[in-house]
């Protein structure tokens, strides 16, 4: 998930002259694989909502994390925002690695209604992987090295285990969602950074942790073996240049990705190609995180280099089957 703490009002507003959307519109211009565009709500940049990943709850709200107000909040489907919880803030003196603010990342839900989540602070008594229970406080259950950048979160639900992308160590950790010492699941050479950010975003599907290079511009496909082991590396797609979070279509291999820094939503075939099927045209402003649900896909926009209209977006997906 590309960040940065650097903005300038020259690009928020050239990009914000793109738009082609209303405080109640519906953007026009997504078609074929994705279509009917629509905002659930449009956040408040002045209060941090800056939403950084999405899980979704059975109802059709969405619960995100605000990336540098240190908060988990859910999005109602008629774009209500309540905030769940607020994270402790770091002691004096910690820097959180290359993004220098606390940072919240990956968030998913169990069955249970049970919130997982990452925090980085570059302390080591706070980074790490986070839980709420419905009704609770949060706590942490599993520490990561303060030097980390945990960002991506998947579950897999058959094993009950978490798997944590780590931006910065180039890593792909693995712990319980009882908790416990984080493994070191997977640290091959195509995880890392090459300048910024490496390894991104994370799901678990088909047998196989698919991750994405954000430096890289990648999508790659880490097969769990039959003893939980990570196997080879494959390079599912290149050319994908700050690509940040990923989701699938269906039961197939076909996926959306989001592109950052460019204001694009990629669809991303199993045979590795790629066509953009949103722009900023459909109200894109820095897409961060996606999560897709039947026919419906919902996406985050964080507005990091915008910096003008933090928005969750539903629309309309086909389904690879």
């Amino acid at each position: 998930m590309i960040k940065s703490r650097t903005r300038t009002g020259l690009l928020a507003t050239a990009v914000a002259a793109t738009l082609t959307v209303t405080v109640t519109g519906v953007a026009i211009a997504a078609s074929g694989p994705v279509s009917d565009v629509r905002f659930v709500a449009h956040l408040n940049i002045t209060d941090g909502q800056r939403p950084e990943n999405i899980t979704l709850e059975p109802d059709g709200s969405a619960d995100v994390t605000f990336a540098f107000s240190r908060q988990v909040a859910r999005i109602t489907p008629d774009g209500q925002v309540h905030i769940l919880a607020t994270l402790p803030a770091p002691p004096a003196g910690a820097t959180t690695p290359v993004l220098t603010a606390p940072f919240l990342g990956g968030i998913v839900r169990t069955q249970d209604g049970t919130l997982y989540f990452l925090y980085a602070t570059g302390s080591s008594d706070l980074t790490g992987v986070w839980r709420l229970r419905p009704g609770g406080t949060p706590q942490r259950i599993a520490a990561l090295p303060a030097d980390s950048l945990p960002n991506g979160l998947a579950l897999d639900g058959r094993s009950g285990l978490l798997y944590i992308t780590d931006s910065v160590l180039g890593t792909v950790w693995r712990v319980p969602t009882t908790g416990g010492t984080p493994t070191r699941w997977s640290t091959a050479p195509e995880l890392a950074p090459a300048g910024f950010l490496g390894a991104n975003g994370i799901k678990i599907h088909n047998g196989a942790a698919w991750v994405s290079n954000l430096d890289k511009g990648t999508v790659l496909r880490v097969p769990i073996t039959c003893h939980g082991g990570a196997g080879p590396v494959e390079t599912q797609a290149t050319g994908l240049v700050n690509i940040d979070d990923i989701d699938f279509t269906g039961a197939g291999d076909t996926l959306l990705a989001a592109i950052n820094k460019n204001n694009e939503i990629a669809l991303v075939k199993p045979d590795g190609s790629h066509s953009i099927v949103m722009t900023a045209a459909d109200g894109l402003e820095n897409p961060t995180s996606l999560a897709i649900r039947g026919g419906t896909a919902y996406i985050a926009n964080g507005a990091y280099f915008t910096d003008a209209d933090p928005n969750l977006q539903a629309a309309h997906v086909k389904r690879d089957n």
